[in-house]
């Protein structure tokens, strides 16, 4: 009987201990709604800057397309102008 009282009279004082604020939210509540927040803003950090890197990924995609372009352009001028000279050095040589 002795240590159903005491085991009674502790558990009544984890419960006080436990006690709920002016929000009706327990210490456990109350940690459970600290580490959720926490977590939604490193959720919302992490998609961001996954957001951000999305975003340079594209740029870095379109500047090598670009730079691709560009390059293909200028090595077409360049077989053309090769081309040009090959043809006049071939005159030349009929020529003499």
């Amino acid at each position: 009987m002795k240590a159903m009282m005491v085991g009674t009279l502790m558990a009544l004082a984890v419960l006080a201990g436990c006690g709920r604020d002016d929000e009706g939210m327990g210490p456990a509540q109350k940690a459970g709604k600290v580490l959720d927040e926490a977590g939604a803003r490193v959720s919302d950090t992490v998609q961001d800057e996954l957001a951000k890197a999305d975003r340079a990924t594209e740029e870095a995609r379109d500047k090598v397309k670009d730079a691709t372009r560009d390059a293909s352009r200028e090595l077409d001028k360049a077989k053309e102008e090769l081309g040009r000279r090959v043809e006049r050095a071939g005159e030349k040589m009929q020529a003499n």
